[in-house]
């Protein structure tokens, strides 16, 4: 993905020579995104961990408990604990929420999706209605969105504040929620709320719009429907850290790298797995951390750790499988081969992985891990030094001339490697935006064009390929042809973020704005990251919907991660123009202006393919109500 600022200003017609940076972190390459100030985001106060992000917070209380333990203590206790056994806990699990912390009466839980966070909150209160024996157990829950302070197991704040307000106005066995959260999930989950007005609540300095929902007040379904079951997330979710280079030499940083990507890339094949994305990994690179924080930072329940020697035609790696849980050794194993057993070293680690977690793996699922696309481990070297230029944050032009002489060497090589053609294709593709070779615009398109075909023919199935044709297609203007790329690379790998991500871009082009919300929230969750880039275009999805209150704070959270981005700032004005906020939309539009005084809203909307008049329209008439269309 292109999205730094070598990018944004080679758009506007103003080309960057320092090349501060090329967030290409995935195959998929992308405008208007720029690069975060810090990650991960944290600042130090007190010597202790601190850190700051938008999530959605449930609050949960159980109703008169206080009542309940003074009438039976050990009955209410056997109750309270088999409710969290059975209901609570796993219901937070499959919709991936973080439990903070449980009070004797209570609950606080974060999640990086509101949606998420929606869904358990009427799940628990659905299943507790459905019990014939819930114990006495009743709970209310507030959830709400908004920013958070988190201090190492903790979280404090506004959003923290509001949520537990919203828990003691909620009904006995229903949920109350902001009117944020209502705005963002609208009626894509078919949920319906009722509005329960404005109102004031202690410590709060402002009301309050709050909307209900009870189980009991949901409508009937029509006689014979049938609810298609939403498939949940699978049982385990694992990361694999960068593998220590243990070889001596910093130039085989490539090889221990490459190794980590193609378990990476080998697990993602696994159905019954969840695997979080190579940048998000890959932050944590010379990093001395504890594997529990890792666990709670990306939401894995497992972590893969480990080192690479090389001497010469001789490899030793060691890997170790954590459960984040309680730090313990789920697996470990050591590896001493030639390097011509690389590939069989890779597949037996991932095979030992799914073994220890008891994952079930299909036939075409261990085919898929068997296959390299390459016997020659020449040009798979090749491969991974030229791959290592794609990810690497600071890549210039020097950087791409090495990596396309290395991506050349490998199809020379390897005449038949469809992954080097594709990657080879996406370089061309770099070079069509940054203009690192001198040619033509058209000239470099055309080269990638041809080099992707050919790559499609020799795999047309495999991952690299597919992706690499559909950002092409996607910046050729042919929408249409991109989406399905994108199905068969993810028919191979489900837990491609960048895949959900382009596909949630196209289909905000497309006008399929509730699809979009919900794939850009799925690579939140595969990349968290990487969550200050996929911030801007789910604001845009909302913005689109008319959600102007949700934009604008997904717009503020990626104006503080990223504190240069001038596209985030235009389109945070104009949601504030709609808010009537005119005052705060021109101090943001003046910030704008001072990052990027060139800056044209409607060239860089052009850029965006909406295929909605209506939704360009919308854009220009928040400027227009701030009264700052005639300035851009």
């Amino acid at each position: 993905m292109l999205g730094a600022n070598a990018l944004h200003r080679a758009e506007n017609g103003s080309p960057d020579p320092t090349l501060l940076r090329i967030d290409l972190h995935e195959p998929f390459l992308h405008s208007q995104l720029d690069r975060p100030d810090d990650l991960p985001y944290q600042s130090s106060m007190d010597n202790e961990r601190v850190s700051r992000r938008l999530s959605a917070i449930l609050a949960a209380d159980i109703v008169g408990y206080s009542r309940l333990m003074a009438e039976d203590e050990s009955a209410t206790l056997n109750a309270l604990n088999r409710h969290r056994r059975e209901v609570f806990d796993p219901c937070v699990s499959r919709h991936n929420g973080r439990i903070v912390k449980l009070m004797g009466d209570g609950a606080l839980v974060e999640f990086l999706s509101v949606s998420n966070a929606v869904q358990c909150a009427t799940e628990i209160q659905r299943t507790m209605a459905d019990m014939d024996d819930a114990g006495g157990i009743s709970l209310r829950i507030g959830v709400n969105l908004g920013d958070v302070i988190l201090q190492d197991d903790d979280i404090f704040g506004d959003g923290v504040n509001v949520a537990s307000r919203l828990e003691q106005l909620a009904q006995p066995g229903g949920v109350c929620v902001s009117s944020v959260v209502q705005e963002s999930v609208g009626g894509r989950l078919g949920i319906t709320f009722q509005d329960g007005g404005q109102v004031s609540v202690k410590n709060i300095d402002r009301a309050l719009r709050v909307y209900h929902w009870h189980p009991q007040d949901a409508p009937p379904l029509p006689r014979g429907t049938v609810i298609p079951e939403k498939p949940h997330e699978p049982g385990y979710a694992i990361a694999v850290l960068p593998l220590d280079n243990m070889s001596g030499d910093p130039e085989q940083e490539y090889f221990s790298d490459g190794i980590s990507e193609d378990i990476i890339t080998d697990l993602s094949k696994v159905s019954g797995l969840t695997v979080i994305a190579r940048n998000s990994s890959f932050a944590y690179k010379g990093r001395s951390i504890d594997l529990r924080v890792v666990g709670r930072e990306l939401g894995v329940t497992h972590v893969l750790e480990g080192s690479v020697r090389r001497a010469g035609q001789r490899v030793r790696i060691t890997a170790q499988l954590i459960d984040t849980k309680d730090g313990s050794h789920v697996w470990a194993d050591r590896y001493d081969r030639d390097l011509t057993d690389i590939f069989a070293v890779q597949d037996e680690v991932t095979l030992e992985i799914v073994k220890a977690l008891k994952v079930s793996l299909s036939s075409r699922e261990r085919a898929n891990i068997a296959d390299v696309g390459t016997s020659n481990i020449e040009a798979h070297e090749d491969y991974m030094r030229m791959r290592g230029f794609l990810f690497f944050p600071g890549m210039n032009a020097e950087g791409w001339r090495k990596a396309v002489a290395y991506g050349e060497r490998a199809i020379a090589r390897d005449p038949g490697y469809a992954d080097a053609y594709g990657m080879l294709a996406l370089m061309h593709l770099l070079d069509y935006h940054n203009h690192w070779s001198g040619a033509p615009s058209e000239e470099a398109m055309q080269k990638a064009d041809t080099l992707v075909r050919r790559s499609l023919e020799l795999g047309p199935d495999n991952i690299w390929p597919n992706n690499a044709y559909a950002a092409i297609s996607r910046w050729q203007g042919k929408l249409d042809e991109a989406l399905p790329a994108l199905d068969r690379a993810m028919a191979k790998s489900a837990d491609y973020a960048m895949g959900w991500f382009t596909r949630g871009e196209i289909e905000i082009a497309q006008g399929k704005l509730d699809d979009a919300i919900e794939h850009l929230e799925r690579a939140i969750r595969l990349d968290p990251s990487f969550r200050h880039q996929f911030m801007q275009f789910l604001a845009m999805a909302h913005f689109l919907k008319g959600s102007f209150e949700t934009a604008a704070l997904f717009l503020k959270e990626r104006v503080f991660l990223v504190k240069d981005t001038d596209i985030g700032r235009a389109w945070l004005a104009s949601a504030l123009g709609h808010l009537s906020e005119v005052e705060e939309a021109r101090q943001v539009w003046q910030e704008m202006l001072e990052i990027n005084p060139t800056f044209d809203i409607r060239t860089r909307l052009a850029r965006l393919t909406l295929t909605d008049p209506a939704h360009e329209r919308l854009i220009l008439q928040g400027l227009e109500k701030a009264g700052l269309l005639a300035d851009s």
